[in-house]
């Protein structure tokens, strides 16, 4: 049985990236993480448009996206559902983005003048904060 998930996410007017970037962003680290699980129902494009004081086109398009790629699933007259997990992309392109990702990264924190040893330390921790959250 599927349980309706509140979508938990803010968007921020500051950020660089579109408010629908910012939506599918929260959604699929949600995912990724296991805050949000397969079968969950995620809100209406209206109800989160309301929910976030944004235009419910934004909300719409960023729904599609993550429909598109498999993240969501939508079920006729039902709503918009978390997908079953699977490979959404291939190895080859997930090389790419992780490559680029880094790239990005490193082009950002290198200015900073933080020691290598101290970044590494800090990802680590991040990236310990999120994963157990995946298999617990």
């Amino acid at each position: 049985m599927a349980r309706t998930s509140p979508l938990m996410i803010q968007v921020a007017t500051g950020d660089p990236r579109p408010i629908g970037r910012q939506i599918v962003d929260a959604v699929r680290m949600k995912i990724a993480t296991g805050e949000l699980i397969q079968g969950d129902q995620l809100p209406s494009v209206r109800g989160l448009a309301q929910q976030l004081m944004i235009n419910p086109n934004t909300v719409a398009k960023a729904y599609a996206e993550l429909t598109t790629e498999g993240w969501l699933e939508s079920r006729q007259g039902t709503g918009l559902f978390v997908a079953a997990p699977r490979q959404r992309l291939s190895d080859a392109e997930r090389e790419r983005r992780l490559d680029d990702a880094i790239g990005r990264f490193v082009n950002d924190v290198i200015p900073l003048g933080f020691p290598p040893d101290e970044v590494q330390d800090r990802v680590a921790h991040e990236f310990r904060q999120l994963v157990p959250r995946k298999t617990a």
